[in-house]
C-alpha cells in the first residue's frame, strides 16, 4: 500500500510567502498571515460575546431565555417607558381635568397637549362623519349631505370653547339627553303652492345673490320664516338657526335642495359622547375641533351680535 504524499511546502518567488502545498492545475495559494488588526478584533468580539451571554438574555429555552445576571429584559424596558409616559399623561390630564375650558387657550403648553390629545380621539369617533380632514360633507358625495365642516368659522350654536364642549357632551337631538340641544325645522308641503315655494326659494338665494328678490317670497318668508333665522336671514344661535346669508348649505345650495329642505326638511343628529367618552377627552376634543380653523374666541363673539352662523355643531 502506497504511503500517502503530504503537500510540500515551498517559497513563492514572486512574494516571497510560504504556500500551503496544495496545487490544482498549477495554482497554488499563499499561506499569507491575517492581519494583526483583524485577529485583534476577532478575540475582542469573541470576549464581548461572552460577556454579553453573561449579563444579558441570551440562550433561548423552551419557555424563555436565559435571563443574565443584570436582570435587564426588553419587556422590562417597556414597561418601564410605558410608565413614564402614563406618568405624564396622567399629570396633563390631571391639569386639564382642573382648569375651566374657557380659560384653556390661556395656558398655550397645555393647550397644544390638549389639541394632540383631542387628535387622537378625533381619528377614533369622529371621522367616521366629518372625514378625517374634518370638512364633513364638503369632502363626501352628495349622498353624505349633512355632515357639518369644521375647518370654517360658520357654528350653528356657537364656536367658543365652552359652546363646542356642550355640543360634544350633549350631543344634538339626542334621545334620553334633556340638556341636549334641539331645533326643528317645520315641513311647509302643503302649507305653500308650488308657485309660493318657488318665490320663498328665489327669497332664499337672493339672499347670498343666487336670485332674484321675489315679493311673493319675502311676504312668505317674513311671516314664516324670519322668527327663527331673522329678518336678514343671519340665523339666531340660540335657536339653532342656520344663517341663510352665508351660502354655506349643509344639505346642498342648488335651487332643489334648498325648495327640499324648505318642503320636507332633514334634521341631523349627533351623539353625545358623555358616557362613552371621560370629561378630559371630551375637553380635548373640544380643544382640538376649535384649533382646525374655525374656533371663536367667546369674548369677541359674546361682543358682537352680529357674527352668525350656520350648519357646525
Amino acid at each position: 500500500m502506497a504511503n500517502k504524499q503530504e503537500p510540500v511546502q515551498r517559497i513563492d518567488e514572486a512574494t516571497g510567502t510560504k504556500t500551503v502545498g496544495h496545487e490544482w492545475d498549477g495554482i497554488e495559494e499563499l499561506d499569507t498571515p491575517m492581519p494583526r488588526w483583524w485577529l485583534w478584533s476577532f478575540y475582542l468580539c469573541i470576549l464581548f460575546s461572552i460577556i454579553y451571554v453573561v449579563l444579558y438574555p441570551a440562550w433561548p429555552m423552551v419557555e424563555k431565555a436565559t435571563e443574565g445576571t443584570l436582570g435587564w429584559t426588553s419587556r422590562g424596558q417597556l414597561a418601564e417607558e410605558i410608565n413614564v409616559a402614563e406618568q405624564v399623561r396622567n399629570t396633563v390630564n390631571d391639569r386639564l381635568a382642573q382648569i375651566p375650558i374657557e380659560r384653556l387657550s390661556e395656558d398655550g403648553a397645555l393647550m397644544q397637549q390638549a389639541v394632540a390629545g383631542g387628535r387622537a380621539a378625533f381619528l377614533v369617533n369622529c371621522v367616521q362623519c366629518h372625514g378625517s380632514g374634518a370638512a364633513g360633507s364638503m369632502a363626501s358625495s352628495s349622498l353624505a349631505k349633512g355632515y357639518p365642516n369644521l375647518n370654517d368659522d360658520d357654528w350653528l350654536w356657537g364656536g367658543d370653547l365652552t359652546a363646542i364642549e356642550y355640543t360634544l357632551t350633549h350631543g344634538i337631538r339626542q334621545q334620553g339627553d334633556d340638556m341636549t340641544r334641539f331645533s326643528q325645522m317645520p315641513g311647509f308641503t302643503g302649507v305653500f303652492e308650488d308657485a309660493e315655494a318657488e318665490g320663498l326659494v328665489d327669497h332664499v338665494l337672493s339672499l347670498t345673490g343666487k336670485a332674484k328678490p321675489s315679493a311673493v317670497g319675502a311676504d312668505l318668508y317674513a311671516n314664516n320664516c324670519a322668527s327663527c333665522h331673522g329678518t336678514a336671514g343671519l340665523g339666531d344661535r340660540t335657536q339653532g338657526a342656520p344663517n341663510l346669508a352665508d351660502a354655506i348649505w349643509l344639505y346642498g345650495g342648488t335651487r332643489a335642495e334648498v325648495k327640499r329642505q324648505i318642503l320636507t326638511p332633514r334634521n341631523g343628529m349627533m351623539p353625545k359622547w358623555q358616557g362613552r367618552l371621560d370629561p378630559v377627552t371630551i375637553k380635548m376634543l373640544a380643544a382640538y375641533v376649535h384649533s382646525l380653523g374655525g374656533g371663536e374666541d367667546f369674548a369677541e363673539v359674546a361682543a358682537d351680535p352680529a357674527v352668525e352662523v350656520d350648519e357646525q355643531p
